[in-house]
């Protein structure tokens, strides 16, 4: 899907409206809204991340400056990935839950290099660009072995996370395959 910045921006941030009014629709209290935002917009950055890792393995060894579509996709997965923050800090804040200074530093690093990609990934050599895709990945998946073992305060495991740790899980994999080999074809066809 080659979509302009411009309408994936559009479409991305109404959605987090529609989230966060459905969210509030269904909360009873603003607390609630924002555990609801919070939850299902973390949801909808997971699966624009894991489009865009795909879109990335998909066109490796191509890199990022040369992929405008994909450069699209990394600056609105940062966008709506920061309005997620902001609902979960809300969250936080609002429902009065603890937290955890490991968690918080596996996470802001993770935050930091979800936004500082849209304006330096592309001026990275391949393979530092892959360090990305998989760090990130790594943060989302332990949030869901997390939210699995029921380690979230007003979160009980459910399928879904079962199933995004196993979804998350696969991609890196698949990905990965595809990466090395895509790698090793280049290295016989150099040699």
């Amino acid at each position: 899907m080659n979509y302009s910045l411009r309408t994936l921006l559009l479409i991305g941030v109404a959605a987090e409206i529609a989230i966060f009014a459905i969210s509030y629709a269904m909360g009873p209290s603003i607390e609630e809204a924002f555990r609801y935002s919070a939850r299902f917009s973390g949801r909808l950055s997971a699966f624009v991340f894991l489009y865009t890792f795909y879109q990335f393995a998909r066109h490796y060894p191509q890199a990022v400056k040369e992929n405008t579509g994909l450069r699209n996709w990394i600056t609105t997965f940062a966008v709506l990935h920061v309005i997620h923050w902001g609902f979960l800090a809300s969250n936080v804040y609002l429902n009065n839950i603890p937290l955890e200074a490991v968690k918080i530093a596996g996470g802001a690093l993770g935050y930091l290099m979800i936004v500082a990609a849209p304006f330096y990934i592309h001026k990275l050599n391949l393979k530092f660009q892959l360090p990305y895709f998989y760090y990130v990945s790594l943060v989302m998946i332990l949030t869901y072995v997390a939210r699995a073992k029921g380690d979230f305060e007003g979160a009980e495991p459910s399928w879904f996370h079962f199933t995004m740790l196993g979804i998350f899980t696969g991609a890196c994999a698949l990905f990965g395959y595809w990466i090395f080999k895509k790698s090793r074809k280049e290295l016989a066809g150099g040699a």
